[in-house]
């Protein structure tokens, strides 16, 4: 028998986060630190869940913010919500939940991307199930939606022979020419914007404030310790690239990576991002998520990333070599609760 969650939330952090950690699906963007690192950029934040016997069996974290003056107002579900897909019973009580508490905020969109690869669900499968529950698919996305994943279960030197050559060479390289990696603590992160905010800039992509950096480092470090670290890549003392990975149950992610516009010739990006990787092996991590590349299939990459060099596409030639498999998720999908403010709101996205 289901048991729908209380409001308000009761359940202590602790307890929700072990629920995430353990899902198939959890991702540390559903995790308690992440809700408490949106609160201090303009986000607020609610749970609903779903028990069975006293215990969690489905969920989802909101996050909630408005725009245009207060015009618009979201709810917001990233990489949730948690639930077995395949339970309509289940799934329908949760879109409840999350209706009911859409509708106490105020929200007029409720977005979903649900960290569900299409492989484990198939898009008629998909498409039927939100045609049922009212849902609409396709829309715009918050979060890459196709990324690279690799399987670091594997020896070191399995991992190593399966990336590109140039990739292996590149990581040697990096060593034989004096570059050193370190862990790096919260006293580089000045350092660490000041390279993200070169690196913005010479590959066309925006980056967050200072600020956002620092909170999300200092706050996974305080309340989900071993979940973060900074790597710092060196040559005579000088930061020539940086990685700050995560780790969450199965999956260690390449949230934020930099570089600086001097020494690339030293190849530092290979070195840095090879320790992260390690780091998340050591975690215990089965996947290394490198987070982010164009929203095409891997023939139409591999065909055309020489010619493309824009966004995600020049970070899509260094993150093809480390060995991964590209992969999608099922993709994002509103609920609607305001036609016109839906309206308006594609129409700020660009749709």
């Amino acid at each position: 028998m289901f048991e729908l969650g209380e409001a308000p939330y009761t359940d202590t952090d602790e307890k929700w986060d072990a629920f995430v950690k353990q899902h198939p699906h959890g991702s540390l963007l559903q995790t308690a630190v992440w809700a408490r690192l949106k609160s201090r950029f303009g986000w607020t934040s609610k749970r609903v869940t779903i028990k069975e016997e006293g215990q969690i069996v489905a969920g989802a974290q909101m996050l909630f913010k408005s725009y245009a003056w207060g015009m618009i107002k979201i709810a917001y579900v990233p990489h949730g919500p948690l639930v077995d897909w395949h339970n309509k019973e289940l799934v329908e009580l949760l879109f409840n939940q999350l209706d009911t508490a859409a509708w106490q905020d105020r929200a007029a969109i409720l977005k979903m991307e649900p960290l569900l690869w299409s492989d484990e669900f198939s898009p008629a499968d998909w498409d039927s199930l939100n045609t049922a529950n009212g849902n609409v698919s396709p829309t715009d996305s918050i979060q890459p939606p196709r990324t690279v994943r690799i399987d670091i279960t594997k020896t070191e030197e399995e991992i190593l022979a399966a990336m590109k050559q140039k990739t292996r060479y590149n990581i040697r390289l990096s060593a034989k020419k004096g570059v050193t990696v370190r862990r790096g603590t919260k006293h580089d992160l000045n350092a660490f914007y000041q390279m993200m905010f070169m690196t913005g800039n010479r590959n066309e992509f925006g980056v967050h404030d200072k600020e956002y950096y620092e909170v999300a480092f200092n706050q996974f470090n305080e309340f989900a310790k071993g979940s973060v670290a900074l790597f710092i890549a060196e040559h005579n003392d000088k930061p020539l690239a940086g990685v700050m990975a995560f780790a969450w149950g199965k999956q260690g992610s390449y949230l934020y990576g930099a570089s600086n516009t001097e020494g690339r010739e030293l190849m530092p990006t290979y070195g840095v991002q090879w320790e992260a990787m390690k780091w998340a092996k050591a975690q215990g991590c089965e996947f290394y998520d490198m987070w982010g590349v164009p929203d095409y299939d891997r023939d139409h990459l591999e065909e055309n990333f020489q010619q493309n060099n824009a966004g995600l596409w020049g970070v899509y030639r260094f993150k093809r070599g480390w060995g991964g498999d590209v992969a999608r998720t099922v993709g994002p999908v509103d609920r609607v609760y305001n036609n016109l403010t839906y309206r308006v709101y594609k129409w700020r996205r660009g749709e």
